[in-house]
């Protein structure tokens, strides 16, 4: 397997992992939030749908959207689950296709902007959206619990 293909494969199965701790909730829950200061379901799925999209155009597009008030606001203006959810989709299906499509070249070349992971190649922001996308999806496995419902095991 070609380093292209294993980090396609960890995208592939983060998306899987996050997709099944999604799948307990219903369109009635994505309003829920255990307090407004937080991000409710659909907040927090648009949020790691807009995460994967931003750490793609740091390492590969035109650098870091360093706008994180914007961000935030952006993520909180979702209120739909299925709205959510299929831009969680096209931003998991664009990172598949610019990650499989880079040479090894770019890939294992620096991130060009150095704000953000500085010195580190391209390639490492697979592993930062790994990570963050495990981080909300504990949070929402804790919102599911919150709610009466069981999260499924995410790696069956």
């Amino acid at each position: 397997m070609s380093a292209t293909e294993g980090l396609v494969q960890e995208l592939e199965s983060t998306r899987r992992f996050f997709r099944t701790t999604l799948s307990v909730f219903g369109p009635e829950d994505a309003g829920f939030a255990p307090h407004p200061e937080m991000y409710t379901v659909a907040g927090h799925v648009a949020h790691t749908a807009d995460s994967v999209d931003w750490f793609v155009e740091g390492a590969f597009g035109e650098g870091w959207d360093m706008d994180f008030d914007g961000l935030i606001a952006r993520a909180r203006a979702v209120t739909s689950l299925e709205e959510a959810t299929a831009w969680l989709d096209r931003a998991f299906e664009n990172a598949i296709r610019v990650v499989g499509g880079a040479s090894e070249e770019e890939l294992f070349a620096p991130i060009p902007d150095p704000r953000i992971m500085e010195g580190a190649p391209r390639a490492a922001i697979v592993s930062g959206i790994t990570d963050h996308t495990a981080h909300h999806r504990g949070s929402l496995a804790v919102y599911a619990r919150l709610l009466g419902k069981v999260p499924p095991m995410p790696y069956s």
